[in-house]
């Protein structure tokens, strides 16, 4: 097959290279309750990936959490999540380190918001960064997976690197999401791509 050929037979219905990752969104908060992206999850990716850039909360000790509207939802709270959550950390001191899975952040078919980054530090220095995953969100057939790596200056000055993964248990599309702080408000800037 030539190539001009093999790189159309890849090309999705919107014009899409297989791979090609495209900004879609970005959105700053200042001193905002959440960040919701209500326009742009379609089928026309795969693939979304959320980029988390300086997030810092009002509230020291704050949780970052989001979760997801089907196609039918309004509020925030009709899609069931089954995750799973665990972290590693070290402290500036050097005199502590671990690793851990952590039973209290996951959820189990739970409607509240997901936790991915946790007990962030509210000092002028102090923030989380990371990305989120999600895949297949307009899918009328499978549950949406996601996953999260997120690292972040912990309230107790810990350098900890927070991963979750799961599923949102819902063959209903899903076409928003909403990113906040389980306290507060926040600053910061979050990207939205989309896979091709």
């Amino acid at each position: 097959m030539p190539l001009g050929a093999f790189k159309a037979a890849l090309m999705g219905t919107a014009g899409v290279s297989t791979g090609d990752v495209v900004l879609l969104s970005s959105q700053t908060a200042s001193n905002s309750a959440s960040l919701s992206f209500t326009s742009g999850i379609d089928s026309t990716y795969g693939e979304y990936i959320f980029k988390f850039y300086n997030l810092n909360p009002a509230t020291d000790a704050a949780e970052f959490t989001f979760q997801v509207n089907a196609t039918d939802g309004a509020d925030y709270n009709d899609s069931a999540i089954t995750s799973t959550v665990f972290k590693a950390e070290h402290n500036e001191s050097d005199s502590s380190a671990s690793m851990a899975y952590e039973a209290g952040e996951d959820q189990a078919q739970g409607t509240g918001y997901q936790n991915i980054a946790l007990n962030v530090g509210n000092g002028a220095d102090e923030s989380c960064v990371g990305t989120l995953h999600l895949f297949n969100p307009s899918s009328t057939t499978y549950v949406k997976h996601f996953y999260s790596t997120i690292q972040e200056l912990h309230k107790d000055d810990y350098s900890m690197q927070v991963f979750a993964a799961g599923y949102i248990n819902d063959t209903t599309a899903i076409d928003d999401i909403q990113f906040k702080m389980s306290s507060g408000n926040f600053d910061g800037t979050i990207k939205m791509y989309g896979v091709g």
